[in-house]
């Protein structure tokens, strides 16, 4: 069965995925091709086309469209009625939740029959199967994970209404056992805040997260906004997530998901790109209150889950949230944790066609890696720098080249193989670093990234090296978990390494990505260390770089000197 999985249109990070027979062909978000980060309200037209091109199809081919998106009916299911008692304060939105509920549904399914008639997909000749929201975020975690049973949590800001979703799954599908709806949303109580500390809401959270660890969660109060207990939780939207009159707005109109009562409470948003207080201390407890409000639910509605299989899984865009992440892991009832590395939307594309392979009787093949997108060879880089009249060597080896520029302290660009699928750089699109020389990271950050100085790099550790480095065996392939630094490494590798001593790393095999690992390997023989700094190939507020023309264009856009694209290098003279 070919399914093509979409998500996107009303809403933000669309993306394709291609699932043939139970196998996860490719995916890649539309960011990536269109170069504008997120890619808010626009369908994932040219994702889509790349994914039948690189699997060699016709839009006929395609047999399936999944979609991660629903109808939610007014009786039958609470939400809409939840949703309009809860703003009542906003009689214009209560209304039409009752009587129009599903009218971005109609919009969003109308942008996507234009879109597949624009590729050559003609919407009637193809089964159309939607699904809601949270479902394909849960499919999305539990069908690639390789579990037969698993628990499962689905956290983000909101699908058509819900925002939390709590389950299990086994080869009988997914089950529900709890669900939440707006405005009660944890992801939106975070996003609120992530909003009045100076970031923008599905892009500065996890800057929220980094920020964290500077203050101090006991010297701040975030329960006025959130209240959780009993297996429950509720957002204030006299503060946060609210919407209509009460939403605070600056000076030129742009209304925030925070109250002007909250301002009042608080003092006024956060401006600079500082750690300063009050706001380290607000970033921490808000930290706070959603690991605790997300390990009461979890523990109270899926502990006899967790009790029976031991492993759980997770996706939304909190999921994205490693600091969370590490205390789930950190929970005696969970031996395995499996957070999807597509967590937000985008990786809804991927879960909706997943749904549906599994629904249609395929066995879906569990996800062994995420590098799902495009891939160039060496005369597609060279017409690139062709193109440009750009001068470049070719050197015996690439890995031993970039290797000795590493051991030296110079920060590389490393293009390589198929571009990685969710918002981390895993090793194919990547800036590479020494982590034993202090200063690297801020270099990084000044010079080439160009964004706040106190953010934290990750490390990619070698796998035989992570257990002691790590102080765990616990699987993390994608940058999805957090883990407390041995002592004995903290000093070895200071420029990976958190305030707070801990790290979140990508663990590297040889088998899911061999050129990356041989680097890493004469890295290490070059300097005893088994650990590079990664960092996504972009600057501050552009997508992940997909092709070899935005590579370089990235690399001229910075003080990068040495770019590394498949088996050639670009040099920048010395000025």
């Amino acid at each position: 069965m070919v399914i093509l999985g979409l998500s996107g249109a009303v809403g933000h990070d669309p993306s394709a995925a291609l699932v043939i027979d139970g196998k996860i062909v490719a995916a890649a978000e539309e960011e990536r091709f269109n170069r504008n980060k997120h890619s808010k309200g626009l369908q994932p037209e040219l994702a889509a086309r790349w994914c039948l091109d690189f699997a060699g199809l016709k839009p006929a081919d395609v047999q399936v469209v999944a979609y991660p998106y629903a109808k939610i009916p007014l009786f039958g299911s609470p939400a809409r009625a939840h949703y309009a008692k809860r703003h009542w304060y906003a009689p214009d939105r209560a209304f039409a939740a009752l009587v129009d509920g599903n009218r971005r549904y109609r919009r969003n399914i109308a942008g996507v029959a234009a879109m597949l008639r624009e590729i050559g997909i003609d919407p009637r000749g193809v089964k159309f199967m939607p699904f809601e929201h949270h479902l394909a975020h849960a499919s999305s975690a539990f069908h690639c994970s390789g579990y037969e049973r698993a628990a499962i949590m689905s956290i983000d800001g909101n699908g058509e209404y819900a925002t939390t979703w709590l389950g299990w799954g086994d080869a009988d599908g997914l089950h529900k056992i709890k669900e939440w709806y707006l405005p009660d949303s944890l992801g939106g109580f975070y996003g609120a805040i992530t909003e009045y500390l100076g970031f923008e809401m599905l892009d500065g959270e996890y800057k929220v997260m980094g920020m964290a660890p500077y203050g101090d969660a006991t010297k701040w109060d975030v329960t006025p906004c959130l209240q959780w207990g009993g297996g429950d939780f509720r957002v204030n939207t006299a503060l946060v997530n609210c919407v209509g009159l009460p939403r605070y707005k600056d000076e030129g109109g742009k209304g925030y998901f925070f109250s002007r009562k909250l301002v009042k409470m608080w003092g006024p948003p956060r401006q600079s790109d500082d750690i300063d207080e009050p706001y380290i201390h607000i970033a921490a407890a808000t930290q706070k209150a959603l690991e605790d409000a997300t390990l009461s639910l979890m523990q109270h509605h899926l502990s006899d889950k967790l009790a029976e299989t031991k492993r759980l899984c997770f996706a939304g865009g909190v999921a994205l949230n490693v600091k969370l992440n590490k205390l789930l892991m950190r929970q005696k009832n969970v031996d395995e944790l499996f957070v999807q590395p597509a967590a937000g939307d985008a990786g809804t594309a991927l879960g909706a066609a997943t749904l549906a392979a599994t629904q249609l009787g395929d066995k879906v093949q569990p996800m062994e890696h995420a590098y799902l997108g495009p891939s160039y060879d060496n005369d597609q880089v060279k017409a690139a720098l062709d193109k440009r009249r750009i001068p470049f060597e070719r050197p015996p080896s690439i890995t031993d080249a970039v290797a000795d520029l590493l051991a030296r302290g110079e920060p590389v660009a490393w293009f390589q193989g198929r571009m990685e699928f969710g918002p981390r750089a895993l090793g194919n699109r990547s800036i590479l670093g020494n982590p034993a020389i202090p200063g690297i990271a801020d270099r990084i950050n000044e010079q080439i990234k160009y964004r706040e100085r106190w953010r934290p790099f990750c490390p990619s550790i070698l796998d035989w090296a992570a257990p002691e480095i790590l102080q765990s065996r616990h699987p993390s392939p994608y940058m999805t978990f957090t883990f407390d630094v041995a002592e004995s490494w903290k000093g070895r590798i200071p420029e990976v390494v958190h305030v707070d001593g801990t790290s979140r790393p990508q663990i590297v095999s040889e088998k899911t990505n061999p050129r990356y690992y041989e680097l890493m390997r004469k890295f290490y023989a070059r300097t005893g260390v088994p650990v590079l700094l990664n960092t996504s190939l972009n600057r501050r507020g552009e997508p992940m770089v997909c092709s070899p023309d935005d590579a370089l264009t990235m690399f001229f856009g910075s003080e990068l000197r040495y770019l590394a694209m498949e088996d050639i290098l670009v040099r920048k003279p010395r000025e």
